[in-house]
């Protein structure tokens, strides 16, 4: 695990994983919200978020948490990545940790409540098309990402040399 691309629906804990598989790693995280929103919830014109994608996957190793719904391109780094993590927890339990962090827009509740109906199928058929190479786990529910983490850091990190 060198290459971890975070999916997920609103309220999932993508950012909180990607934190802790960076920590446990010893990987860079890069949170793909920091980069693609502009002030104001403005997102990135598609040409511009393809160039700041391939920079951000320009590094060895690295964890990028993020799915930003109908806005995203996901092929970049799908096709850098050497493990897709999905997270595909219940709507309630997103929607509760959503309302909990902060105040979000009706587009957001929308992606957040159709997720599974709409986006989820097409970021399954993007990670088939383009990351069939990678390691997948599809998560349903955060003691899956939990167990997870545990055995990534048991089995995928060599002792340190003496």
């Amino acid at each position: 695990m060198n290459r971890i691309v975070i999916l997920g629906r609103g309220g999932a804990g993508k950012s909180t994983l990607a934190a802790h598989l960076g920590a446990a790693l010893a990987l860079p995280v890069i949170e793909l919200d920091k980069h693609f929103w502009a002030p104001g919830l403005t997102p990135t014109p598609t040409e511009q978020w393809i160039r700041i994608q391939h920079q951000l996957i320009s590094g060895k190793q690295w964890v990028i948490d993020g799915d930003l719904g109908p806005y995203d391109v996901l092929t970049a780094r799908l096709q850098a990545a050497d493990t897709v993590i999905v997270l595909d927890f219940p709507l309630w339990l997103c929607a509760w940790r959503a309302l909990r962090r902060s105040r979000e827009n009706l587009a957001f509740w929308r992606w957040l409540i159709t997720y599974r109906r709409h986006s989820l199928p097409t970021v399954m058929a993007a990670i088939a098309t383009h990351a069939g190479h990678a390691q997948l786990h599809v998560l349903h529910h955060p003691r899956a990402a939990e167990r997870l983490l545990s055995h990534a850091t048991t089995t995928t990190r060599p002792d340190p040399a003496p």
